[in-house]
């Protein structure tokens, strides 16, 4: 999906745009530097979350399920800046379980892609709810970005927090409660 030679291209523009000189020594290999981290930090364009949640396990009796901390960095499809932080993701399962690793792998699958965060939070938690036997699913992100950083307002370490629930942590209080507590 991602094509190297015309990012290479772009970037020998952008460069030219910038008033640098493109075929300096520092400059020379910079647009297929920059088209190689494009294709890493791009690609999960190229990946499914149903992939990653197809692998289940099953299990008799089971509450709620709370993978928190999920380091995660994107990009922002406003200003092709970074936005990065952690994601919280809870689900309570019915009859099966997926591995642990594999809802990082889901949150890499979206956050590997051109991004806003509210959309991304309501991404996992369709991927899982849809994937999985579920009663329910939240998912919470917290992220700092660099168009708020760096550029704009500059308010580095403030902090945007996005909410996505489905299914039982929609209606039931208590278990809202216990995620938060939680991930606290």
């Amino acid at each position: 999906m991602i094509n190297k030679e015309k990012i290479e291209q772009a970037v020998q523009l952008l460069l030219e745009g910038m008033g640098e000189d493109a075929t300096r020594s520092g400059l020379i290999e910079t647009p297929e530097r920059v088209a190689r981290m494009y294709e890493e930090i791009l690609s999960g364009y190229g990946d499914c979350a149903e992939r990653h949640l197809s692998k289940t396990f099953p299990v008799t009796e089971s509450g709620m399920i709370l993978e928190k901390d999920i380091q995660f960095y994107s990009l922002c499809e406003h200003h092709l800046l970074p936005f990065f932080g952690k994601v919280h993701i809870a689900y309570v399962p019915v009859d099966e379980v997926v591995g642990i690793s594999k809802l990082a792998r889901t949150v890499e699958v979206f956050a590997r892609r051109l991004q806003i965060q509210e959309q991304m939070t309501g991404q996992i938690a369709d991927a899982i709810a849809k994937n999985l036997k579920t009663k329910g699913v939240m998912v919470l992100v917290e992220a700092e970005h660099m168009c708020v950083s760096m550029r704009g307002i500059k308010k580095s370490g403030s902090k945007t927090v996005t909410i996505a629930s489905r299914g039982c942590f929609e209606n039931d209080q208590n278990l809202r409660e216990t995620f938060f507590k939680l991930i606290s």
